[in-house]
């Protein structure tokens, strides 16, 4: 008995050994599903993950100039191919498809919510994600676009950083209205007790351009055992159920 404790533990020191960590930085749109891939991916005991959220154009910055992150995803398929063009990544692959929301939590819209709302011009403020560091900040401005409603409504739209801040807004009722990820929408609506007093409406795709989210294993994840199967891992059924579970759409 003696003799087989010593060796369970000799085995177990190897094992510890091997464990190496995942640092994977996440555009704020993802957060959600990222927390059901994280206990999932852990749950094998064999690798570890840290995420960093953040827009994916500050990501980008951050990466450029050195942060330590091994695997990037991406809200758009723009800045992991600069990376990849920069030597700073590998081929990047297309792991989501965002789907942009009307949201709000105003009783006085929740019942009868459509995009045609933003035209009644009846609210103080619409929130959006900042366009020049957030995909979904450029799908919100080309929706409103769209609609006619881009110039109308400038005195009126409040910007965040990433489209998690747009969201917080519109969930405080700072803003009447969100154009947010539809996956934020669909987490909200999932875990509160009262469905009811939120309400969102998808945009229609035709309204703006297609926000493919694109992952790239980056240049300090190339020799991480742990980087190379969380990329795996993400390609898989598992991750895949998961992620369109959250309101994404798959490749």
């Amino acid at each position: 008995m003696r003799l087989s404790l010593l060796a369970l533990s000799a085995l177990s020191g190897i094992s510890n050994a091997q464990t190496e960590r995942v640092t994977v930085a996440v555009a704020a749109n993802f957060v959600v599903p990222m927390v059901e891939l994280e206990t999932l991916f852990e749950a094998s005991g064999v690798h570890e993950l840290t995420v960093v959220s953040g827009s994916t154009g500050q990501l980008y910055a951050q990466i450029v100039n050195g942060a330590p992150y091994d695997v990037f995803l991406s809200a758009d398929r723009e800045r992991p191919r600069r990376l990849t063009a920069a030597g700073l990544g590998n081929a990047p692959f297309t792991y989501a498809l965002g789907r942009l929301a009307l949201w709000t939590r105003e009783p006085r819209y929740t019942d009868e919510l459509t995009v045609d709302t933003l035209h009644d011009g009846d609210f103080r403020r619409l929130a959006i994600a900042n366009p020049r560091l957030a995909p979904y900040g450029v799908a919100a401005r080309e929706a409103l676009q769209a609609m006619g409603l881009w110039e109308t409504l400038q005195a009126r739209i409040v910007v965040g950083e990433n489209v998690g801040q747009a969201f917080a807004m519109a969930e405080t009722r700072n803003a009447e209205f969100g154009l947010v990820a539809l996956s934020a929408a669909v987490a909200y609506t999932g875990g509160t007790a009262d469905p009811g007093r939120a309400a969102h409406v998808t945009v229609p795709p035709e309204y703006h351009g297609p926000i493919r989210q694109d992952a790239v294993l980056l240049e300090r994840g190339r020799d991480n055992s742990a980087a190379l199967a969380f990329i795996e891992f993400l390609q898989g059924m598992d991750a895949r159920r998961i992620i369109a579970g959250a309101g994404f759409e798959l490749p």
